[in-house]
């Protein structure tokens, strides 16, 4: 045993999903906590310290939740692996602190039943104790004691206070040990048969009925409500209405601290210019450092605003019957209801969507999630669409209230939607039998409650965090490359054209005008099309840089319009549109799929698939275009 362990002995909770377990985690360590991955997986870790009464360190660990230690997803198998002792990454727990809902005990002694079978030192949490008492259901704390040959103690994980009774148990039996606790893989096993599951059910029926007493339950809320919200008709409404409220949150509350993130990095790089001669270090920090840290600052207010309403939605109870609801039309495709939030998170932007996928149980259905969440259309898209389709579609009414630039951008949203299901529909039968196809989504429906604001502040944080670290490291690295490669070698005396077309990417895009001449792109097309790949928006700014424009944000369109409507074909424009609906041009996306899947063969399989879809549908459009006579600029 290492000092260090002998000096911080390590608690793990363990418990199902909505036990209020990790609601208790943040009760006890509040901002003192961790979040990273675990080695090798996706599978979030979050450790924090906790002081008892006693003045003892403990490190407590959040474990995965888990309805059995008989894993069937990546979560679970973590939990298993971690308790057993079997990660080399992971000392195994001093002590298992098993989390369980006192108002679904039926359900939660189960995983008891099995961790007691371990061997390892142990006590029960009965979490919601206030809960359940309010609905009049009694537990003889004394009894399941008894019956669980384990100590059981009584916790409110969102109330101040509401883990005192557990730290001072675990000061008694931290006390007790005197330093001797095992470090080493448990001895016990778990059950694996069908017979040993059911004798678990029958233990778990035989202490019930001894220890706990409940009411005629009075569900009758919860079943009205569920009567509107999984009736098949007034619950797809009633759905559509809450993600069309999200959908409007996410743009339109997200705006002003958008606008006031770009205000303070456009005075960052003011600054900086003041304060430094022009020079190269000037370029590189007001250019490529200030420039690059606020494409990435930008998508937090979107982010967190995404993540506020996936906790409350979560929290509430209401998350699991949207999956349920949707689960029919996703299932059409291989996918099942998990995969809908997440790639509804990506019509914002793709990479809090990806993140959004660690909801999903089943690895295939997370990965075929992750790989067609950049086809949804992102709000980075926008610019680019909005800069062609004013300069070459007319506004002009096409029938009442429907105007044709309207019904172009709504055309380019549906492309992108119909092109992930089919995506996903080639994705989930590659390596796939026909039989392995047709699962069934199991979904627990908890009880509707209101979402804590503790735990929504403490997620929102989480977050932030990982967003921060994760992605705006490798956001800011990349653009510092790209700044590098838009900026030298400089143009020589006398130059006349734009100083990019000398530099190495200005190289590139004449060196790639063959490669995209055949779909109607130009050298200078080429050459936006490199710096966009930190962010697609950023190649509006790039064509301004290409045809020596000097203007920025609305000014810049302007200029913009008339010119490239002017140098431009139809044909042209049509074909970058299609493109755009496909490529992949965003850095962050491609990093966020690297740090989700542990690889980086996904991200290269995403990028590489896209670019040919973009390519062949940018190819399709452009000919058709010119058939139809639109190639005259």
């Amino acid at each position: 045993m290492s000092a260090t362990k002998a000096l911080s002995p390590q608690v793990a909770l363990l418990g199902n999903p909505n036990c209020g377990k990790t609601a208790l985690f943040n009760l006890l360590t509040g901002s003192r906590q961790k979040v990273a991955n675990y080695a090798g997986v996706t599978v979030e870790r979050k450790s924090g310290q906790v002081t008892t009464p006693a003045g003892r360190s403990v490190a407590v660990l959040d474990l995965p939740g888990a309805y059995s230690l008989n894993a069937t997803s990546a979560d679970e198998a973590v939990t298993r692996d971690v308790v057993l002792g079997r990660r080399a990454d992971e000392p195994a727990p001093d002590l298992l602190v098993c989390v369980t809902d006192a108002t679904h005990l039926r359900q939660n002694l189960r995983l008891v039943i099995e961790a007691r079978r371990l061997g390892l030192p142990m006590v029960v949490a009965l979490n919601m104790i206030d809960v359940a008492r309010h609905r009049g259901i009694h537990v003889d704390r004394a009894v399941l004691e008894r019956e669980l040959g384990v100590p059981v103690v009584e916790t409110v994980a969102v109330r101040h206070g509401g883990a005192a009774a557990l730290l001072e148990l675990l000061d008694a039996r931290l006390s007790a040990a005197s330093g001797q606790l095992p470090a080493h893989s448990a001895a016990g096993t778990h059950a694996t048969s069908m017979d040993a599951v059911m004798q678990d059910h029958r233990e778990v029926r035989r202490i019930l009925e001894l220890a706990v007493l409940e009411p005629e339950s009075d569900t009758r809320m919860d079943e009205a409500i569920d009567r509107v919200v999984l009736h098949p008709v007034v619950g797809m409404a009633v759905l559509l209405l809450v993600l069309f409220l999200v959908f409007q949150a996410v743009f339109s509350w997200a705006q002003w601290p958008m606008d006031l993130i770009k205000a303070g990095v456009e005075a960052a790089g003011t600054l900086v210019n003041r304060a430094l001669p022009e020079g190269p270090l000037r370029s590189l920090l007001a250019d490529g450092v200030v420039a690059g840290a606020g494409s990435v600052l930008v998508f937090l207010p979107q982010i967190l605003i995404l993540f506020l309403f996936i906790i409350m939605l979560e929290d509430s109870g209401y998350l699991p019957r949207a999956a349920f609801m949707l689960d029919r039309v996703m299932a059409s495709v291989g996918l099942t209801g998990r995969s809908f939030i997440p790639l509804l998170s990506s019509f914002a932007c793709a990479v809090p969507g990806i993140m959004a996928t660690r909801t999903i149980g089943d690895a295939r259905d997370r990965w075929a999630t992750i790989m067609i969440a950049p086809l949804m259309t992102c709000s980075a898209r926008l610019p680019v669409y909005a800069l062609l389709i004013g300069a070459f579609i007319p506004a002009r009414s096409v029938g009442p209230g429907v105007n044709l630039q309207g019904l172009v951008l709504f055309f380019l949203y549906v492309a992108g939607i119909v092109s992930a299901m089919a995506v996903a529909w080639v994705l989930q039968r590659r390596g796939r039998g026909v039989g392995e196809l047709h699962h069934t989504l199991l979904l627990e429906l908890p009880a509707y409650r209101w979402p804590n604001l503790r735990n929504l502040a403490i997620g929102l944080w989480e977050r932030a965090h990982i967003f921060m670290v994760r992605v705006g490291t490798i956001i800011l690295s990349m653009t510092i490359l790209l700044w590098f490669l838009s900026s030298y070698p400089g143009a020589p005396a006398g130059a006349t054209g734009a100083a990019i077309e000398y530099s190495f990417a200005g190289q590139l895009g004449r060196l790639l005008q063959p490669l995209v001449e055949p779909i109607g792109f130009n050298w200078q097309i080429a050459i936006a099309l490199i710096p966009g790949l930190a962010a697609r928006e950023v190649a509006v700014g790039a064509l301004g840089t290409v045809y020596a424009l000097s203007a920025t944000g609305d000014g810049l369109s302007e200029q913009l319009v008339p010119l490239i409507s002017q140098g431009w074909s139809l044909a042209t424009a049509c074909a970058l549109l299609a493109w755009y609906v496909f490529a992949p041009q965003c850095i962050s996306t491609l990093s966020i799929v690297r740090r989700e899947t542990g690889s980086w063969r996904d991200p290269a399989l995403m990028a590489a698939y896209l670019f040919a879809l973009a390519y062949v549908a940018a190819f399709i459009v452009y000919r058709i275009a010119l058939m139809l006579g639109a190639g005259a600029s």
